[in-house]
């Protein structure tokens, strides 16, 4: 193995610097069998839609770089950027160094202060997960027209506003259109490819960065997996586009003053694997 440098371990791949040989220079993601959910009654429940580590899927590392393997690939012909060079491995693919968007703190002298280390941009076609955690009055499966939403990344998550991030000086106004016009055209292949399999896209999220060497061209970063989808085959909308088969699919619970949503229809990565890459 040439020799590398270990830039980040996150919930689901580590990221090392490639010191020698042909890819000197570029990154490796190695996928791991980490997955995200939350506890329920002592038991793991993996949902991509949350982001703590409850345990692991056996497996889950290579079909998610699988799954991101062959959405690079199909961007890549319909023209859409990212960072994506190749797969060298069942788990492991090589993608040109790019930097998160991200800011450092203006302030740092003042007690608190921190850097905004990254950016998540979730996209939804329907309402569910936090999104409707944070808006129970939105009916479930509501039909959302693929609205984004900026959100800082770390420890705990914070929905920030476009103004926001313009004010701040995260990323310019033309940027900011940029990135939500990106955003928007990634979900419509990624829906469009998932439909074309008889299945529906609920949500997903993307990173985005800035190339190292692209003289700071904002691409699709990190990767387009089971990780980052909620993908279900129960999906039935009406003229509006909800999905009428919430009564029969989604569970909500309010206890404690925290609210839950679950969807029954939602498919699981080795069902994806069965379905979308057999």
């Amino acid at each position: 193995m040439p020799e590398e440098k270990l830039i980040y371990g996150g919930k689901s791949k580590d990221v090392f610097e490639i010191g020698e040989g042909s890819y000197q220079g570029k990154y490796r993601f190695v996928f791991t069998d980490r997955g995200t959910g939350y506890i329920e009654n002592g038991k793991p429940v993996f949902d991509p839609g949350y982001d703590n580590v409850v345990g692991e899927i056996s497996g889950k590392g290579a079909v998610a770089c699988k799954f991101a393997t062959y959405f690079f690939r199909l961007l890549k012909e319909k023209g859409i950027p990212s960072h994506y060079i190749d797969t060298v491995s069942d788990n492991e693919m090589i993608v040109e160094p790019a930097t998160p968007l991200s800011m450092s703190e203006e302030a740092p002298q003042y007690e608190g202060s921190a850097p905004l280390l990254n950016l998540e941009f979730t996209w939804r076609n329907n309402a569910t997960g936090s999104f409707w955690r944070r808006y129970p009055f939105v009916k479930p499966g509501k039909n959302l027209h693929k609205v984004v939403e900026a959100w800082t990344k770390g420890d705990s998550d914070i929905l920030i506003t476009y103004e926001a991030l313009e004010a701040a000086g995260v990323m310019t106004r033309k940027e900011i259109d940029y990135v939500d016009k990106l955003v928007k055209d990634i979900a419509t292949v990624v829906s469009e490819e998932f439909a074309s399999k008889d299945l529906h896209v609920v949500d997903g999220k993307f990173e985005l960065g800035r190339l190292r060497d692209g003289d700071g061209k904002i691409v699709l970063i990190d990767e387009i997996s089971p990780d980052v989808l909620r993908v279900c085959n129960g999906y039935e909308p009406n003229d509006k586009g909800d999905c009428v088969a919430d009564g029969e699919c989604i569970e909500t619970k309010f206890a404690d003053d925290k609210r839950t949503i679950r969807g029954g229809y939602q498919l699981t990565a080795s069902e994806l694997e069965k379905i979308f890459l057999s």
